[in-house]
């Protein structure tokens, strides 16, 4: 990272990295695209690669054996209206005038050639499906930032707003962290805490914690462009780190049995 002099009455070059989900990240940008200041924050690029980085069948699968088949059955017609009605985050974006950067793996060399050609301030993870490597973590001249719907180190990896609803926690913790190649284990930036009811639903507790997600990471780039550096990072105490996998059945039988539901 370089903190060296950039005209600040410029926008902040920002490049954007997300997963296509029609129905919860994309209620994200539904806010994000909306609310961000145009004249402080320049939208390079916009890359949207698929869930979970793996073929549509293998999600479905994954979806179904967590939701169960009344629940699945249920989301699956909100997914299908949503892709009928182009509500995919890339079209959202190519109707907002931010272009679109493709990448098979944000990883590859290609794709980090055509991000330098960019000259990126700032890289933002939202949802982004893959780890991204030193390589790419380097390329933006301010840093790497990644947005986390949980309170880290304790609530690393897959579905963290999941994990903290079945541990009981008052509140599900939202952080803007700096990103390092090891997973969510850089520096935090910004937190905000989105309360949680005693019988509550992980669909509504998941649309609330986007959408005001979308709203904290803008305050964090919007302090950014004006003073042309990442804010002084709080270091992760590591013995207290966790890593979640995806939920598994049973954890989502104890999930109902603590009264929350899924939809």
């Amino acid at each position: 990272m370089s903190d060296g002099p950039t005209n600040a009455a410029s926008p902040l070059r920002v490049l954007l990295v997300t997963e296509n989900d029609p129905l919860y990240v994309r209620q994200f940008f539904d806010v994000f695209f909306d609310e961000l200041p145009r004249n402080e924050v320049d939208l390079v690029g916009v890359t949207v690669s698929r869930a979970f980085h793996e073929p549509l069948t293998k999600t479905a699968r994954r979806i179904h054996r967590f939701y169960g088949t009344v629940d699945f059955c249920r989301l699956l017609p909100r997914y299908i209206l949503a892709k009928l009605a182009g509500k995919s985050i890339g079209d959202l974006a190519k109707a907002k005038g931010f272009p679109l950067l493709e990448a098979a793996s944000v990883n590859s060399q290609e794709y980090i050639d055509a991000v330098t050609a960019l000259k990126p301030e700032m890289i933002v993870s939202v949802a982004a499906p893959e780890i991204f490597k030193s390589p790419l973590l380097k390329v933006a001249s301010i840093g790497c930032l990644n947005i986390h719907s949980g309170k880290i180190p304790e609530y690393r990896g897959m579905m963290p707003t999941f994990w903290q609803m079945l541990e009981g926690k008052p509140a599900v913790t939202v952080t803007v962290h700096e990103m390092v190649p090891k997973l969510d284990a850089g520096g935090v930036i910004s937190t905000f805490e989105f309360p949680l009811r005693t019988n509550d639903s992980l669909d509504r507790v998941i649309s609330g914690t986007k959408q005001e997600g979308a709203r904290l990471m803008i305050r964090v780039l919007r302090e950014i462009a004006r003073t042309r550096r990442l804010p002084e990072p709080t270091p992760l105490d590591m013995s207290k780190a966790r890593l979640f996998k995806f939920p598994q059945p049973e954890d989502v039988r104890k999930f109902r049995a603590r009264g929350h539901r899924m939809l």
